[in-house]
């Protein structure tokens, strides 16, 4: 089963494919995780994605897929796989090689995230100006893959601003679904 979590930046998008990932047996792979650990290269790959990070932009398009893709061609995603943070834009979700089975979509409101990502507190991420960015790119860039996943009736829309125990029980019940 491949699996996509979405939601705005402080959501709980890798909390719960982490908990989704032990639960179900099936990898995760976070992809923002993915870009803090390429950023940490000391090279013009790592450098670049360094800046877009600390700008509170996101990688480009082509890049970020290509990326992505070269990790789930990795032996432990053949069975299938959860990912969180990617596809990032419309033209991804119409572009990214790998079909989901189901999409969740954590819905949280942005004064919520705000918070959440104020007491995170990674310095390079996580400042206010940034997170209003993130934030900001979110509503413009991902919100609108959700009617396209939406209209392939795959979205499962869930309330991401209650306790993180009984957003997964809701996750789980709507996989099974």
């Amino acid at each position: 089963m491949n699996i996509l979590i979405i939601g705005p930046p402080g959501s709980g998008k890798s909390t719960q494919a982490e908990l989704l990932s032990e639960n179900l047996g099936i990898p995760h792979l976070s992809t923002g995780d993915l870009f803090h650990y390429l950023s940490e290269e000391k090279s013009v790959r790592g450098k670049k994605i360094k800046k877009i990070m600390t700008e509170g932009t996101l990688v480009d398009d082509v890049d970020a897929l290509k990326l992505i893709d070269e990790q789930l061609k990795g032996a432990q995603y053949r069975e299938g796989f959860i990912i969180d943070g990617s596809p990032r834009s419309l033209w991804q979700a119409q572009n990214f090689k790998h079909l989901f089975d189901k999409v969740i979509y954590l819905r949280v409101a942005d004064k919520e995230n705000i918070n959440r990502l104020s007491k995170r507190g990674r310095q390079d991420t996580d400042s206010p100006e940034i997170i209003k960015k993130r934030l900001a790119v979110y509503h413009q860039e991902t919100e609108p893959m959700l009617a396209y996943y939406r209209q392939s009736g795959i979205l499962e829309e869930v309330d991401g601003e209650r306790p993180v125990e009984i957003i997964l029980q809701d996750i789980l019940k709507r996989l099974k679904q």
